[in-house]
């Protein structure tokens, strides 16, 4: 069964660049372009991971990420920061929110991304 990705990315280009790429690796791609939005489709679709941007417009990433852990399916869904913040606060509150990962958007390639989904899910 397909693994299913919920990208929740406001830039265009990331948002279609990232969906393009876990298309061709056989996921099933979902999409949001804002915080709220993508609260209302991890919620009713229930995907087995979510990329998530943290400055977006009507709900940021971090408060998302407060909302979703607040739900008992929400509390334990795996989340990576996608994100060009290096903030340290903003770090250390991704973690102790459950973020399993924190990608700057610059220091990172599509397949690393990828990489690092497969590990979270456990896909060779």
């Amino acid at each position: 069964m397909k693994k299913t990705i919920l990208i929740v990315e406001d830039e265009q280009s990331i948002q279609g660049a990232l969906c393009d790429k876990l298309r061709e690796e056989g996921f099933l791609v979902l999409e949001a372009r804002n915080g709220q939005e993508g609260l209302n489709v991890a919620l009713s679709k229930r995907p087995d991971l979510i990329l998530l941007d943290i400055v977006m417009p009507v709900m940021d990433g971090m408060t998302m990420l407060k909302s979703l852990r607040q739900d008992s399916w929400g509390k334990n869904v795996s989340v990576m920061l996608l994100t060009n913040l290096t903030e340290q606060e903003k770090v250390s509150e991704a973690v102790a929110l459950g973020s399993f990962d924190y990608l700057v958007k610059t220091d990172w390639s599509l397949a690393d991304v990828v990489k690092k989904i497969k590990e979270k899910l456990n896909i060779e």
